[in-house]
């Protein structure tokens, strides 16, 4: 970006020499002088003392040298960023987030009729660990690595995480039975069924359509117990204590030892698309034809 003589005084100071700073830069020792010469022309201000024992920067060559670090840092930075921006608006794949309890099914369920209106597109799968730290670092830097996850939320989940969502359906707020419960016979769960016994439930405050239902539960004498986040480790939990835990629809498979059972409430919970409040042209398209295509 600049016209050389900056990341040449930056060598200079270093060496403290025109040779040895000529010999790192690929360059004759009167080319760097030349450069630097120019430099305190177009400055008006000397940078170096020249004494027989080499260079020695000036008290304005110090000042000069540690702004002229930063202009050099800051320069690579705004290169790099607009590369990375230039590459995000000209790719022609959408990379999604996947892990257990965020799969890429939503995707293949209308895949054929995005396809039929982006034809160039493409997919790319990124899986990532669903724990508590990892999930809210890459919704809060979407569009860097992964441009899309999909998941449960409310407004608050959103806003804490600094991310976007369309909203493609509400998803039923079901109840998972370990197989050796005794509720696993049942065809139905009431909260009357439920009365006295515990049933483990997201930590408070993570999203407030599950939060209403847990209060509705515990007026009718449920017990209740908190687990930090939907993942393989609170329904290995569930099995381990044979208790029963919140879930919602889709997660029918996730542990082969747990029965989704029918309750007989109609509570649910939003489920969207996350992306970053900044997306690419590519991804802001895709995400308003899914959104489209979803709402038929």
């Amino acid at each position: 970006m600049f016209d050389g003589k900056l990341e040449t005084f930056v060598k200079v100071a270093a060496d403290g020499s025109f040779t040895k700073a000529a010999e790192g830069l690929y360059i004759t020792p009167t080319a760097v002088m030349k450069q630097i010469n120019a430099l305190e022309v177009e400055l008006a201000v000397t940078l170096f003392e020249r004494t027989n024992h080499g260079l020695r920067l000036t008290t304005a060559g110090e000042s000069f040298l540690r702004d002229a670090r930063y202009l050099l840092e800051y320069a690579d930075r705004a290169v790099q960023k607009a590369r990375e921006i230039d590459e995000g608006e000209n790719r022609r794949s959408i990379r999604i987030g996947t892990s257990v309890m965020t799969p890429a099914k939503f995707i293949l369920d209308v895949w054929s009729r995005i396809q039929s209106r982006m034809p160039d597109l493409k997919i790319e799968l990124i899986p990532f660990e669903n724990n508590p730290v990892n999930s809210v670092e890459i919704l809060r830097n979407l569009g860097q690595h992964i441009d899309i996850v999909a998941g449960l939320y409310d407004e608050n989940f959103l806003k804490e995480r600094r991310c976007l969502a369309a909203h493609m359906y509400d998803k039923k707020i079901l109840l998972a039975v370990p197989v050796a419960h005794a509720l696993s016979a049942e065809t139905i769960i009431t909260a009357e069924k439920l009365k006295n016994r515990k049933v483990l439930f997201i930590r408070r405050g993570w999203n407030r359509y599950i939060d209403d239902l847990r209060g509705k539960l515990e007026a009718c004498g449920v017990k209740t117990e908190d687990f930090e986040m939907f993942n393989m480790s609170a329904y290995n939990r569930a099995v381990t204590e044979n208790t029963p835990i919140i879930t919602v629809e889709g997660w029918e498979d996730v542990h082969p030892l747990l029965r989704l059972i029918p309750v007989d409430w109609e509570d649910s919970v939003p489920f969207g698309v996350f992306y970053s409040p900044t997306p690419a042209k590519l991804v802001k398209k895709f995400i308003g034809l899914l959104s489209s295509v979803a709402g038929k």
